[in-house]
């Protein structure tokens, strides 16, 4: 749950169906409700959060994918600014 321009996720809550059914690997996706998937500073930032958190589990995050009105965007395929 988030405001229109932001959300406040902790890294556990993310990750804990990744570890109660043992995954080893899983794809982060969110939507940006503005239509522009751009990725944000915010997002990169969370997406290595998330990345060290799992590590520490052994679950490695594939990709983080940002959906927009009619595209994507996978930060993997993209360096933050």
């Amino acid at each position: 749950m988030g405001t229109v321009n932001q959300i406040s996720l902790r890294p556990a809550e993310v990750l804990r169906t990744a570890i109660l059914i043992n995954a080893p690997a899983i794809i982060l996706i969110h939507n940006h409700p503005s239509g522009d998937p751009k990725p944000s500073q915010q997002d990169f930032h969370f997406t290595e959060q998330i990345k060290q958190a799992a590590k520490m589990f052994s679950i490695y995050v594939l990709d983080h994918v940002v959906i927009g009105y009619e595209r994507l965007i996978e930060l993997s395929e993209i360096k933050p600014c």
